[in-house]
């Protein structure tokens, strides 16, 4: 596994040259161009707003829930986001995949860090809404590289197994659409995961994206460190998994150009 990293890294122009034209692809042609990245956490937002915190009396732990939402929309966009697009990365390149040999991780890798671009620009309204809301920033804030950092490895692992799976049976890229949909009803995205009865609540947060989700508004609306048992399982999970899908993928895909 040391081996692909290292080459890997030898080809990181190359995927810094797919990220980019990822993101100026999504783009291209767009009257709002990369404010589209604010514009659907907002729009989800208001929505929100409206539907679950006037009509359906959503509880949000005390925080407004404008910012409430806000926060775990934001993270949530950025998974859903980044999975949709990255389960079909390898078949859509079949042209590069039967010329020349480079590491085809690049592309789906490629496709998040993309989407880590829009994540970072929509994240950085977060500051002017705590403003807007007199929510104080506080020290725990220097959790959320360590919380970021999950559901980006969580990601490429998904990813990883997902792209390489869409290779071999094309029915995957309509079952990831499926699969973030109703991951978001078991994800804090809407509610509280303070509202989660106590006896589900270590099933519950086996989900990475509800520890990502539900550490975020801690350290944000509360000024509050992440809940650390959870924290630490996540990270072990989320590694385990990063390291068997990487394997996997490097081992199927020299059966790629033969079968795409």
């Amino acid at each position: 596994m040391i081996h692909h990293l290292r080459e890997l890294y030898r080809y990181r122009d190359l995927l810094l040259s797919l990220t980019l034209r990822d993101i100026k692809v999504r783009y291209r042609q767009t009257f709002l161009g990369a404010a589209w990245a604010v514009a659907q956490p907002l729009a989800f937002m208001a929505i929100f707003t409206v539907v679950f915190s006037k009509f359906g009396k959503v509880e949000s732990d005390g925080a407004p829930y404008p910012l409430f939402s806000y926060t775990g929309l934001v993270p949530w966009t950025f998974f859903a986001t980044a999975l949709g697009l990255a389960v079909n990365s390898v078949a859509a390149n079949m042209g590069l995949v039967k010329k020349v040999y480079f590491p085809r991780e690049v592309f789906p890798i490629g496709v998040i860090f993309g989407c880590l671009a829009d994540f970072l620009i929509a994240a950085s309204l977060i500051g002017g809404l705590m403003l807007l809301y007199r929510v104080p920033a506080s020290p725990h804030l220097l959790w959320l590289p360590w919380l970021i950092g999950i559901e980006i490895f969580f990601l490429i692992s998904l990813s990883l197994l997902a792209s390489a799976l869409n290779v071999f049976y094309r029915d995957i890229k309509y079952i990831i659409p499926l699969f973030v949909q109703l991951g978001m009803f078991v994800t804090p995205v809407i509610y509280s995961a303070s509202h989660v009865p106590s006896w589900l609540a270590p099933w519950y947060m086996l989900n990475p994206m509800a520890v990502v989700i539900d550490g975020i508004r801690r350290v944000v609306l509360h000024g509050q460190a992440p809940q650390l048992e959870p924290l630490l399982a996540s990270t072990a999970f989320v590694l385990l998994l990063t390291a068997l899908a990487y394997s996997y993928f490097k081992r199927v895909e020299i059966k790629f150009a033969d079968l795409i």
